[in-house]
């Protein structure tokens, strides 16, 4: 059982990269998923969740109006969309969810501890 994000890299500020979460060992639309992000030196940060059908989304204000996060139940992945790059997003992003079925993305920060392997972005020109 286990999440993977992957896509990262180095890109110049004002880029886009997408960043891939996928699942194995269990069925990705049984869960809201959350993307998480790490910078050297700081506390993790909630960046996204989105809601098990997709049809709802959050985002932190760091991100808002950039980042845009989707899922693909079939493929059983999430992505998340990250356009006008700023230095600030430098961070290790990884994926989570909580370890309940079913669950919201209420409170996501708090409680999706659930977390694959990350993926580095760094923003420099």
């Amino acid at each position: 059982v286990q999440l993977q994000a992957s896509g990262g890299g180095l890109v110049q500020p004002g880029g886009s990269l997408r960043l891939s979460c996928s699942a194995s060992g269990f069925t990705l639309e049984d869960y809201a998923i959350a993307w998480f992000r790490q910078a050297p030196g700081k506390e993790r940060e909630g960046v996204s969740c989105i809601s098990m059908s997709g049809e709802t989304t959050f985002y932190a204000d760091s991100v808002k109006g950039r980042f845009t996060v989707s899922r693909d139940n079939a493929k059983n992945t999430v992505y998340l969309q990250m356009n006008n790059l700023k230095p600030e997003d430098t961070a290790v992003y990884y994926c989570a969810r909580d370890h309940t079925m079913k669950s919201s993305c209420s409170g996501y920060s708090r409680r999706f501890n659930f977390r694959g392997q990350g993926t580095l972005v760094t923003v420099s020109s």
